[in-house]
């Protein structure tokens, strides 16, 4: 794992059927497709069973995902901790709760970035055939929302949007320098 980084993060909101909102980090996370925009995020199972975010993720068919910054890391840490699913990570680390366009499932209102998904497919990988260790989620996205000072010529600007990434064990990584390199013809 300590190999693969930095790794983006992917700060999920997920509802339970009670109607808890849920939110959990996860370094497991990338784009997969840009027509239409899919990404995908792995939970990892504990111990065999499914994390909560998996499990409403998919129940509802729907989950936010937020792209965390330098000013809601410590935050986004601590919407890691291992709750009861009837407590809420969201209300935990002080986030506030901003009602999704498309979906059911709100998203955090703290976040300069959020994106609503619809399950595209939940896979089920690794481990043993009646125990996986892991839970593949496809998000097709339906909404964006996008801080407008982010914007620059029509696109995100990483220096404003000072993303965050997963190192291994306690440790993140900010954002570096920058450089271009032109793609061969």
């Amino acid at each position: 794992m300590g190999s693969v980084i930095p790794r983006p993060i992917a700060l999920v909101t997920t509802l339970s059927a009670e109607g808890v909102l849920n939110a959990a980090p996860f370094s497991y996370f990338s784009i997969v497709a840009s027509r239409p925009p899919l990404l995908s995020v792995s939970i990892q199972r504990k111990e065999g069973t499914m994390k909560d975010t998996a499990a409403h993720a998919i129940q509802r068919g729907q989950f936010v995902v937020q792209i965390p910054d330098e000013a809601i890391v410590e935050k986004m840490n601590m919407t890691a901790a291992s709750l009861p699913p009837d407590v809420s990570e969201v209300e935990l680390a002080g986030f506030t709760a901003v009602p999704s366009s498309v979906i059911a499932v709100p998203g955090l209102a703290e976040a300069k970035i959020r994106m609503e998904c619809v399950l595209e497919r939940a896979i089920p990988l690794g481990g043993e055939e009646t125990a996986p260790a892991c839970d593949l989620l496809i998000g097709r996205v339906v909404r964006f929302h996008i801080a407008e000072a982010l914007y620059e010529n029509g696109r995100i600007d990483a220096r404003k949007l000072q993303p965050v990434s997963r190192l291994a064990g306690s440790n993140y990584g900010k954002l570096g320098e920058l450089f271009s390199l032109e793609r061969p013809n």
